[in-house]
């Protein structure tokens, strides 16, 4: 398995695959939200919905690994400190700090912040924890891509809106990339002790879990849809985390953080693009602008990914 993931095509196969996944979550939590009736602007409940999600993920998990290995899937003692600290930062404290964060910000702001994760990814694993070295062109593809970000999503936004900032928003969108980046090198490390579905899979149970308690003592609530379709569209909110999130585990335990972590800049122009489908927004995704985009975010990935063998 590990010569068939560190192989380059496949690593891009597998993680355009999960950028995907992660774009299409756009157009399905705005449709969730109006399915089960939660507004946008209760912070509680949004809270408490994605702790539905992510436990749903992690029950998947759990569920289709025990089914394959024909034994239940339990965690190993030792495995625990673990699972606990994955969660806290690929769950808990990145989703908390998200959505509060995206509750007092634009959402211009909040997409170009977000896709700063990869750049801190890449910064971490080089700088911090010395998994590999910090290239001229890693540092390259990282501008470049997350140029690309900032050109999507810089249409109709004046210089003195641009700057305008808060620590309750700006500020918590950026301490959840933060969070999202160390979870990356959690991963990382962790994987070369234990399994790394079995981390995702429990993780996600016991950070979902978290994040559901906190919505219910906050108040946040959910309406029971009057769609039977609903359901089936919660299940593929799960099913995205689910098997994204374990396919990204194992692209990050055979190779190099930078090599994976680039293809992030791809998962929000996946997600203007479904969202011009499913919501009808195509006078954002097909234009010059997102085109532009996803020419920079593509030389950005091969600007990484060009002579990592090597810078690695």
């Amino acid at each position: 398995m590990r010569q068939n993931l560190s192989d380059k095509r496949v690593v891009f196969l597998v993680a355009m695959v999960c950028c995907f996944l992660w774009g299409s979550a756009t157009p399905a939590i705005k449709i969730g939200y109006q399915v089960f009736r939660i507004d946008t602007g209760d912070t509680q409940s949004i809270i408490l919905f994605a702790g539905i999600r992510f436990l749903l993920a992690g029950l998947l998990v759990v569920l289709f690994q025990s089914l394959l290995q024909r034994r239940f899937l339990r965690p190993q003692r030792e495995a625990l400190p673990s699972i606990f600290a994955l969660s806290m930062a690929q769950t808990v404290v990145q989703y908390l700090f998200f959505y509060v964060g995206l509750a007092h910000t634009s959402g211009v702001h909040g997409t170009i912040i977000s896709g700063t994760g990869g750049f801190f990814s890449i910064l971490m694993a080089s700088l911090i924890f010395r998994y590999e070295k910090l290239t001229g062109a890693k540092v390259l593809g990282c501008v470049v891509g997350f140029a690309g970000i900032v050109v999507m999503n810089l249409s109709g936004v004046t210089g003195e809106s641009l700057f305008q900032v808060s620590l309750l928003g700006e500020g918590f969108v950026l301490f959840s990339q933060l969070s999202y980046s160390l979870s990356g090198i959690l991963v990382k490390r962790f994987s070369g002790r234990f399994d790394v579905v079995m981390l995702s899979g429990w993780q996600f149970v016991l950070g979902g879990s978290i994040m559901i308690l906190v919505g219910l003592l906050t108040g946040g609530r959910i309406g029971l849809p009057s769609r039977p379709w609903a359901y089936l569209l919660m299940l593929y909110m799960g099913l995205i985390s689910a098997v994204a999130y374990s396919l990204w585990g194992l692209l990050l335990k055979y190779n190099p953080v930078s090599r994976v972590s680039i293809f992030t800049f791809l998962t929000p122009l996946f997600g203007v693009l479904l969202s011009a489908l499913f919501l009808g927004e195509a006078e954002q995704a097909f234009s010059l602008r997102t085109l532009a985009a996803l020419v920079l975010v593509c030389a950005g990935i091969y600007a990484v990914n060009r002579r990592q063998a090597d810078a690695s």
